[in-house]
């Protein structure tokens, strides 16, 4: 009996510590709430489109490379002077991107969790169109992380590895096609609307989804042109799918009810570093070009345009013209305009030979009706069309040329990565780009000062070895950026 008795209680007393510890381990466990593996893929849908379109497509990024592109001018005697003098410790500082470097894995990681809840043992296993949604959109996310930093850490991000290895952009271009492809696969495969008003984009419409999965792709395979020339019909063939699908741009409108403004006109208001460029004004003037007395507009009293690399003026604040459309907070954010799928389809069908005069003209009419709408304005179909008739003879002469220099004012408007993609892009399978870079710090005793690419996050430099190795340390830290092609512009990372 006493055997018993004392069996029953070490049994007892080892149920109880395996019970305990267990208890231990959930004690602080808030059941309540939903952490991060339990919460519906959908409610992580907005804050994606969001981030896409705010920090990652429309934020510092851009704002620095439209000094590059001499699309817009830096001005405000702090950062963006410092950009249009080429300041070298402002241009390859790993400090200068690292916001955005982070706000933007910082968004896949979140894409990440999107697809791995939507595929097979997840969460929302079966919830294709949310699956694809997800997909494309972190095909979007890395594909502005590669285009402007080049070989980036990719395969072993948020798997727990504190050090990712740098992949090659070959590879990672691989991973994007494949992205892009299962996405469309998946809206296709879809048989309801998963996503409803958490899509604040397309409001859950596959087939608007599938559109957009055409056109990226149509724009990723333009990219590689360079490394690759059979791609030249797939881009022609995709650009027109997305059309036929009904392609009508992608953009991000969440403002209708919303107390915020877009991300251009509130970094103007809060600082007023962006000022109208004469590289674009002459151009438009040239061509007697409707957006011009939008672009280049006297907003502010100075009545000066900025002029690509003059301190002088990169010093001085709240003087300059600056397009009027900055002073519109309630403008949607471009991620991809219905114009940039219209030039993709017209330079496709010119590199061919082939006739790229419609195409052309949607993609001219798009925009410039889009601009001056978002200007507050409005143009007639007659007025457009004079316009189309101006520049007829310049397509005439060299259609290519002049579907890349309207392509090029076309992206005034927000779109500046995508001219700094097709700038280097362009350079390195043609040889030049037609619309040409005034700025004089471009070049210095030392050799180029105009980035062929964007260094690298601080956050991994300090802190991931194979980062901190690429980026270089004492005298060459982030020269590379001056020296080193991406893969697709004819670099070897």
């Amino acid at each position: 009996m006493k055997i018993k008795y004392l069996f029953g209680i070490a049994l007892a007393t080892m149920l109880y510590s395996s019970c305990s510890e267990d208890m231990m381990d959930s004690i602080n466990k808030d059941e309540t709430s939903k952490t991060a593996d339990r919460v519906g893929a959908k409610f992580q849908l907005t804050d994606a489109e969001v981030a896409t379109a705010y920090s990652v497509v429309n934020g510092a990024y851009a704002w620095y490379v439209s000094s590059y592109t001499e699309q817009l001018f830096g001005t405000g005697n702090n950062q963006l002077l410092k950009i249009e003098q080429r300041t070298v410790s402002e241009v390859s500082g790993a400090t200068t991107f690292n916001n955005e470097w982070n706000a933007t894995y910082s968004n896949l990681m979140n894409l990440t969790q999107m697809i791995d809840k939507c595929s097979a043992g997840g969460i929302d296993e079966g919830k294709d169109d949310l699956l694809g949604m997800a997909q494309l959109l972190a095909a979007i996310n890395w594909g502005i992380l590669t285009d402007l930093h080049g070989d980036i850490p990719f395969s072993e991000c948020f798997t727990g590895n504190p050090a990712p290895k740098i992949e090659s952009q070959e590879s990672i271009y691989t991973a994007i096609l494949k992205l892009i492809d299962d996405g469309i696969a998946n809206l296709g495969k879809a048989t309801k609307n998963n996503a409803g008003e958490q899509d604040i984009i397309y409001g859950g419409d596959a087939d608007k989804w599938i559109a957009l999965g055409h056109a990226l792709k149509a724009r990723y395979l333009l990219h590689t042109y360079g490394r690759n020339k059979g791609v030249i019909s797939q881009v022609e063939s995709e650009a027109q799918a997305a059309i036929a699908a009904g392609f009508a741009g992608f953009y991000l409108g969440i403002f209708n009810g919303v107390t915020a403004d877009n991300a251009w006109s509130a970094y103007q208001w809060s600082r007023y570093y962006i000022g109208s460029s004469k590289t674009v004004d002459d151009l438009m003037l040239e061509r007697e070009d409707p957006r011009e007395e939008y672009y280049n507009f006297d907003a502010l009293g100075g009545g000066v345009i900025g002029i690509p690399g003059n301190t002088d003026l990169a010093s001085l604040t709240e003087t300059l013209n600056e397009p009027i459309w900055l002073e519109n907070g309630a403008a949607n954010l471009a991620i991809m305009s219905e114009s940039e799928l219209y030039f993709i389809l017209a330079e496709a069908q010119a590199i061919q030979n082939k006739d790229a005069k419609a195409a052309f003209e949607a993609a001219v009419k798009s925009n410039v009706a889009e601009y001056i709408a978002i200007c507050d304005d409005e143009i007639s179909d007659e007025d457009i069309e004079a316009y189309i008739g101006k520049i007829t003879p310049l397509f005439e002469a060299d259609p290519l040329k002049e579907i890349r220099i309207q392509k090029y004012l076309a992206q005034t408007r927000g779109e500046v990565i995508e001219t700094y993609n097709d700038m280097r892009r362009i350079m390195y399978t043609d040889g030049s780009y037609p619309v040409k870079m005034t700025n004089p710090n471009n070049t210095s005793s030392v050799g180029n000062r105009w980035p062929l690419r964007l260094p690298y996050g601080d956050s991994d430099v300090v802190s991931n070895p194979n980062v901190a190795a690429a980026f270089g340390s004492g005298n060459d830290a982030g020269m590379y950026i001056f020296t080193e092609n991406v893969w697709w512009a004819g670099g070897s990372k």
